[in-house]
């Protein structure tokens, strides 16, 4: 009796679905479109059984591309609410497969609290998925760390710590200063063209890498004395290079200017707001 009551409930809620969402998903109005995307990812949570399956995933994917803002971000923050648990990620593995370049182009949203939650959607994938995000996804959202939008880029930060820390750190520094002195920044194609690359000097660089790295690392950067024993490390094996040590002091010393002054760097804005180059 009682898996013939689930069964009666089970029809009634794809009969609403087929009825109801299927066709307000697309409704005219960007609100009730938000609405539905907010909701799908409820159902999927609450009753994962159901309704986590491909067929009800590929909504959300689609909606990916919608053009209305509130539309988008309620896309991403469903889908953070199902990336930020292993259980139901490792279910994921064909609507990622199927939509993950989208989610990662959407790193660069014309939307800056958008392209925020992206960024915090794809730390959730790299903490909960195996190996899904590629070396070549990552670099996509590496450069992010030097945008004018502290929001967005203290999330890009907290990704590349999630990814690894001082020698990737270093490595990704020294390609950056490169790259600013020929002029390309960003490289990829353009990575950075909707987002403000601030004071692209290259002794400035360090002062933005370490404000995007502070609330979710400031305590390993303030570890000086570690960072000191690094520097003075004269093995070959396990000592630096000279362009590592070069980028480790600029780091040090950025670090030390941030924990005494407190403030961003100029300008690097609090608010969320990210113009174009």
């Amino acid at each position: 009796q009682l898996q013939e009551q689930q069964e009666e409930i089970e029809n009634m809620m794809n009969a609403i679905f087929k009825g109801i969402f299927v066709h307000r998903y697309r409704d005219v109005v960007p609100e009730i479109r938000a609405i539905c995307m907010e909701e799908l990812g409820t159902w999927m949570k609450s009753y994962t059984a159901s309704f986590l399956t491909d067929g009800y995933l590929k909504y959300i994917g689609w909606t990916l591309h919608d053009k209305q803002r509130e539309v988008r971000l309620q896309c991403v923050k469903a889908l953070q609410g199902l990336y930020c648990h292993r259980d139901t990620a490792a279910h994921m593995e064909l609507f990622t497969s199927r939509f993950k370049t989208r989610m990662v182009s959407m790193v660069l949203d014309k939307e800056p609290d958008v392209a925020v939650e992206v960024v915090k959607l794809l730390t959730l994938m790299l903490e909960n998925t195996e190996e899904v995000l590629t070396e070549e996804d990552c670099q996509s959202v590496y450069p992010v760390v030097y945008v004018s939008s502290r929001a967005l880029a203290s999330a890009a930060g907290l990704f590349l710590y999630r990814r690894t820390f001082f020698r990737l750190l270093l490595a990704f520094f020294i390609e950056s200063e490169v790259r600013a002195a020929a002029g390309c920044l960003g490289g990829r194609g353009g990575t950075l063209r909707t987002v403000t690359v601030p004071c692209p000097q290259l002794h400035e660089h360090a002062a933005y890498l370490v404000d995007s790295l502070w609330d979710c690392a400031g305590p390993r950067l303030r570890d000086w004395e570690t960072i000191s024993t690094l520097l003075l490390e004269e093995s070959p094996t396990k000592g630096l290079a000279d362009r590592q040590e070069k980028a480790l002091v600029e780091i040090l010393a950025a670090s030390v200017v941030q924990a005494a002054e407190g403030q961003p760097p100029v300008g690097r804005s609090l608010a969320k707001k990210v113009t174009g180059l």
